[in-house]
């Protein structure tokens, strides 16, 4: 018999620091890719249809809007429609109510709009994320929310071992002479 180390769940607890800002560093990463695509794209199109080259600029003022306008987009649509980003899923974090609750889309907007604020004042606003018991930056204050854990690593694992038991139980694995080691004994402690 095999005895592991329980498996630590932090579904529900509240994000650190690292887990954020490398959300926000995919996010940024995926929604410039998107906008310089989006860019790529319309000069081609307008190459297509009237033959004349369009450059853009990135010291134009104009790209300088655009891509503000397109970043509000990306996050607030995010956090309106599922409470999360690209990043955050990927890294497991999802945006809640203050208290817990499924993200109201009104929340997630007002959090896209607020979020330039905790840039603006120097970096402070995100003081809150090192300091508080919460992690809750000054937009997450004003738009009252908070960023928790969403993946849980203990139900994954059980589902891991159900799937494994499952193909080891088959009639395809047994007829096909495949056998598959038992799995070991997991003991979960809390």
């Amino acid at each position: 018999m095999t005895v592991r180390p329980g498996l630590v769940s932090y579904q529900g607890h509240y994000a650190g620091s690292v887990s954020r800002f490398a959300a926000f560093a995919i996010d940024l990463a995926v929604s410039s890719a998107v906008f310089s695509l989006a860019l790529a794209a319309i000069s081609y199109g307008v190459h297509v249809v009237t033959g004349h080259s369009v450059s853009w600029n990135r010291s134009s003022p104009v790209v300088a809007v655009l891509f503000v306008l397109w970043q509000f987009v990306y996050f607030g649509y995010s956090w309106a429609v599922s409470g999360r980003t690209f990043g955050m899923a990927t890294l497991g974090i999802r945006v809640v109510g203050a208290d817990g609750s499924v993200l109201e889309s009104r929340q997630g907007i007002l959090r896209a709009l607020v979020f330039p604020l905790s840039f603006l004042l120097f970096g402070l606003g995100f003081l809150g994320i090192l300091v508080q018991r919460e992690h809750r930056a000054l937009h997450d204050l004003i738009a009252g929310t908070a960023v928790i854990y969403s993946w849980d690593a203990r139900a994954a694992h059980l589902r891991f071992l159900a799937r494994q038991a499952e193909l080891a139980s088959s009639p395809q694995a047994h007829s096909s002479g495949v056998t598959t080691p038992p799995a070991p004994v997991v003991i979960v402690t809390q």
